[in-house]
Protein backbone atom coordinates (compact mmCIF):
# COMPACT_ATOMS: atom_id res chain seq x y z
CA UNK A 1 0.00 0.00 0.00
CA UNK A 2 1.47 3.29 -1.17
CA UNK A 3 1.76 5.83 1.64
CA UNK A 4 2.93 9.60 1.42
CA UNK A 5 2.13 11.53 4.49
CA UNK A 6 3.21 15.50 4.64
CA UNK A 7 3.72 17.49 7.66
CA UNK A 8 5.37 20.31 9.29
CA UNK A 9 3.57 23.03 7.61
CA UNK A 10 1.85 25.84 9.00
CA UNK A 11 1.84 30.01 8.95
CA UNK A 12 5.08 31.85 9.35
CA UNK A 13 6.42 35.51 8.70
CA UNK A 14 8.20 36.19 5.73
CA UNK A 15 11.61 35.49 6.33
CA UNK A 16 10.60 32.79 8.61
CA UNK A 17 11.61 29.21 8.49
CA UNK A 18 10.06 25.56 8.14
CA UNK A 19 11.05 22.00 7.68
CA UNK A 20 8.61 19.71 5.87
CA UNK A 21 9.11 16.16 6.33
CA UNK A 22 7.37 13.96 4.31
CA UNK A 23 6.82 9.81 5.43
CA UNK A 24 6.54 7.86 2.51
CA UNK A 25 6.35 3.71 1.45
CA UNK A 26 9.94 1.62 1.68
CA UNK A 27 8.25 0.01 -1.18
CA UNK A 28 8.73 3.45 -3.60
CA UNK A 29 11.44 5.59 -1.74
CA UNK A 30 14.21 2.55 -1.73
CA UNK A 31 13.48 2.86 -5.64
CA UNK A 32 12.36 6.55 -6.94
CA UNK A 33 13.87 9.73 -6.82
CA UNK A 34 11.50 11.66 -5.16
CA UNK A 35 10.54 15.20 -4.91
CA UNK A 36 8.37 18.07 -3.39
CA UNK A 37 5.69 19.91 -5.41
CA UNK A 38 3.50 22.61 -4.44
CA UNK A 39 0.23 24.22 -5.68
CA UNK A 40 -1.03 27.73 -5.04
CA UNK A 41 -4.66 28.47 -5.12
CA UNK A 42 -6.00 29.15 -8.52
CA UNK A 43 -2.21 27.80 -10.15
CA UNK A 44 -1.20 24.44 -11.61
CA UNK A 45 0.62 22.22 -9.21
CA UNK A 46 4.79 22.77 -9.83
CA UNK A 47 8.02 20.76 -8.58
CA UNK A 48 9.56 22.62 -6.25
CA UNK A 49 12.86 20.20 -5.64
CA UNK A 50 13.91 16.71 -6.28
CA UNK A 51 16.60 14.48 -4.84
CA UNK A 52 17.77 10.97 -6.56
CA UNK A 53 18.27 8.07 -4.22
CA UNK A 54 21.82 8.81 -4.11
CA UNK A 55 21.21 12.20 -3.27
CA UNK A 56 21.74 14.68 -6.30
CA UNK A 57 19.14 17.43 -5.59
CA UNK A 58 17.87 19.47 -8.18
CA UNK A 59 15.74 23.26 -7.51
CA UNK A 60 13.32 25.20 -9.52
CA UNK A 61 14.71 28.70 -9.71
CA UNK A 62 12.29 30.45 -7.34
CA UNK A 63 13.84 28.67 -4.69
CA UNK A 64 17.39 28.36 -5.27
CA UNK A 65 19.68 29.15 -2.25
CA UNK A 66 16.53 29.06 -0.27
CA UNK A 67 15.44 25.68 0.39
CA UNK A 68 16.68 22.56 1.18
CA UNK A 69 15.92 19.03 0.07
CA UNK A 70 17.21 16.26 1.82
CA UNK A 71 16.31 12.13 2.33
CA UNK A 72 17.02 9.42 5.35
CA UNK A 73 16.45 6.21 3.85
CA UNK A 74 16.62 4.88 6.73
CA UNK A 75 13.52 6.28 7.77
CA UNK A 76 12.00 6.24 4.63
CA UNK A 77 11.28 10.51 4.99
CA UNK A 78 12.22 13.34 2.26
CA UNK A 79 12.34 16.69 4.02
CA UNK A 80 12.26 19.91 2.25
CA UNK A 81 14.06 22.94 4.54
CA UNK A 82 12.49 26.00 3.47
CA UNK A 83 14.52 29.18 4.62
CA UNK A 84 14.04 33.23 3.73
CA UNK A 85 10.23 32.81 2.99
CA UNK A 86 8.56 34.95 0.49
CA UNK A 87 4.55 35.26 0.50
CA UNK A 88 4.92 33.58 -3.21
CA UNK A 89 5.67 30.50 -1.40
CA UNK A 90 2.51 29.92 0.20
CA UNK A 91 0.81 26.98 -1.09
CA UNK A 92 0.12 23.29 -0.37
CA UNK A 93 3.23 21.59 -0.66
CA UNK A 94 3.46 17.51 -1.55
CA UNK A 95 5.95 14.82 -1.90
CA UNK A 96 5.49 11.99 -4.51
CA UNK A 97 8.04 10.53 -6.57
CA UNK A 98 9.89 12.58 -9.39
CA UNK A 99 8.72 12.44 -12.79
CA UNK A 100 6.52 10.89 -13.15
CA UNK A 101 4.78 10.88 -10.04
CA UNK A 102 2.71 8.39 -8.43
CA UNK A 103 -1.01 9.28 -9.74
CA UNK A 104 -1.98 8.53 -5.92
CA UNK A 105 -1.26 11.88 -3.83
CA UNK A 106 -0.87 12.60 -0.27
CA UNK A 107 -3.15 15.58 2.12
CA UNK A 108 -0.50 17.46 1.57
CA UNK A 109 0.91 20.24 4.33
CA UNK A 110 -0.34 24.01 3.93
CA UNK A 111 2.91 26.89 4.36
CA UNK A 112 1.37 30.14 4.60
CA UNK A 113 3.81 33.11 4.55
CA UNK A 114 2.09 36.14 5.59
CA UNK A 115 2.89 38.98 8.15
Amino acid sequence: QVQLVESGGGLVQPGGSLRLSCAASRSIFSIYAMGWYRQAPGKQREVVARITTGGSTNYTDSVKGRFTISRDNAKNTVYLQMNSLKPEDTAVYYCNTYNPPLSYWGRGTQVTVSS
